[in-house]
C-alpha cells in the first residue's frame, strides 16, 4: 500500500478514494467545520489504522488552544468541562468510497458512520468548552471505549456520536454476545446411529435458534437475533476423531440479560461446550433524563420534530452505560441506513444543523438549565 500524502489542508489522503480528486478545491470557500469534515473523510481510518485521522483531530484542537493528547491505545482526548463528554469513534469499516461533493452532500467512507458525528462533536466541543474523546476500534473490539472507562472517571453526562439524523435521539441499543461452540467425537463409520461432533453442533444450534424464535414480538429490537458466523468440522489430522466448531453471535434486547442468553445456550448442550467472549450488555435510557430533554428542545429550535430511536445493533454507548451511572444518548448527523454502504454520504446542511443541536445541548447542560 502506498503511503498517504499530506496536503496543505493538513489531512492524510486515501489514494484510492481521492484519486483524481482536488481536495483543496473541495475545501475552498468552505467553513472550518466543513473543512474538518472533508479532511477526516478523505483520510483513511479503518480499525487499527486510525493514526492519521487522530493527528488531524489533534491539530484541530491545538489550533483552538485546547489541551489534547493521544492516549496509549490511540484515543484522542481533549479534557475540559466534564458536565458533558462528547465522544465518537475515529475508525471506519474498510472500503474506498470516492470522495466528492455532489448536490451539497459529502460522499466518502465514514461520512455517516461515524466521521460525520465525530467531526460535529469536535466542533461543538471547541465551541462550548466541554470534554471530547475520539475513540478507536469501535467497529472491531471497542478497545478505545473499554480503555476510556478504565482510564477516567464518569462525566456528568455522555453524548455518544452515531448517526441518528438531525431529529433522532437514540436511547437504546441491543447488547452483543459472541462465543464458540466446540465438540469432539470418536471417528466411526457413517452407518453408526450415534451423533458425531458435526451433528451435535448442528442440533445444538438448531435448538438455541428455535428457543429465541419470537414470531409475535413487537419489532426486531425486542427479539434476540441469533447468528452463526462460521462453521468448521471434519476428521482430525490423526484420523481418530471428528471435531466441530461454530462461531455464534447474539444481539440481545434490554428485556434479557447476558446471563439469560448464556443460560439458554448452555442449557441446550448435550455434547461439547461453549466458550464466551467478553459480552456487551444491552442499554435503554429514559427519555426523561436532562440530556434527552436538552436534545428535544435543541432539535425543536432547529425546526425539526424530535424522534426517539432504538437501534437493533450495538455501540460504544452500551459500554459507557455499563460502567458509568450518568445520563446518556447517542446522536449525530446522517442516515444510518447508509452505514458501511458503497453510497455513503452526508448532507452538509444536516451536518451544520447537527453541530447547532450539539452546541445548544452542551451549553444547556454546562449551565445547568
Amino acid at each position: 500500500m502506498s503511503e498517504p500524502t499530506q496536503t496543505d489542508g493538513g489531512s492524510y489522503l486515501d489514494p484510492q478514494a481521492t484519486a483524481g480528486v482536488d481536495i483543496d478545491a473541495l475545501r475552498a470557500g468552505r467553513s472550518p467545520a466543513e473543512q474538518l469534515l472533508i479532511d477526516l473523510v478523505a483520510t483513511p481510518s479503518p480499525s487499527g489504522a486510525e493514526g492519521a485521522c487522530a493527528d488531524r483531530l489533534v491539530a484541530f484542537f491545538e489550533a483552538h488552544d485546547r489541551e489534547v493528547f493521544i492516549d496509549r491505545v490511540g484515543n484522542v482526548r481533549a479534557p475540559a468541562d466534564d458536565a458533558v463528554l462528547l465522544t465518537s469513534h475515529i475508525d471506519t469499516v474498510p472500503g474506498a468510497v470516492p470522495v466528492r461533493i455532489d448536490g451539497e452532500a459529502l460522499w466518502g467512507r465514514g461520512a455517516v458512520d461515524a466521521t460525520g458525528p465525530l467531526s460535529a462533536m469536535a466542533v461543538a466541543a471547541v465551541e462550548t468548552g466541554v470534554s471530547f474523546a475520539g475513540v478507536v476500534r469501535e467497529e472491531t473490539t471497542s478497545e478505545g471505549a473499554w480503555h476510556l472507562i478504565d482510564d477516567r472517571p464518569a462525566p456528568a453526562a455522555v453524548i455518544n456520536g452515531e448517526p441518528s439524523g438531525v431529529d433522532g435521539i437514540t436511547l437504546g441499543y441491543r447488547g452483543f454476545l459472541s462465543g464458540t461452540y466446540v465438540a469432539t467425537s470418536e471417528l466411526g463409520h457413517s452407518s453408526r446411529p450415534a451423533d458425531n461432533a458435526i451433528q451435535s453442533a448442528v442440533r445444538w444450534w438448531s435448538r438455541v435458534d428455535s428457543f429465541f424464535d419470537e414470531p409475535d414480538a413487537e419489532g426486531v429490537f425486542e427479539t434476540v437475533t441469533t447468528k452463526p458466523v462460521a462453521f468448521t468440522g471434519g476428521p482430525t489430522e490423526d484420523g481418530l476423531a471428528v471435531e466441530a466448531t461454530v462461531d455464534v453471535q447474539f444481539r440481545i434486547p434490554p428485556k434479557y440479560t447476558i446471563d439469560d442468553v448464556q443460560e439458554v445456550a448452555e442449557g441446550e448442550l448435550t455434547a461439547g461446550s461453549v466458550h464466551w467472549i467478553d459480552p456487551i450488555p444491552p442499554v435503554m435510557q429514559s427519555p426523561r433524563t436532562p440530556v434527552a430533554r436538552a436534545f428535544r428542545a435543541a432539535i425543536r429550535a432547529q425546526g425539526y420534530t424530535p424522534r426517539p430511536l432504538r437501534k437493533t445493533g450495538t455501540s460504544d454507548m452500551n459500554i459507557y452505560a455499563g460502567a458509568w451511572d450518568c445520563p446518556m444518548v447517542s446522536y449525530g448527523p446522517g442516515d444510518s441506513g447508509l452505514d458501511h454502504a458503497p453510497d455513503e454520504h452526508l448532507a452538509l446542511e444536516s451536518y451544520a444543523d447537527a453541530i447547532d443541536v450539539l452546541t445548544a445541548v452542551a451549553r444547556r447542560l454546562t449551565q445547568g438549565a
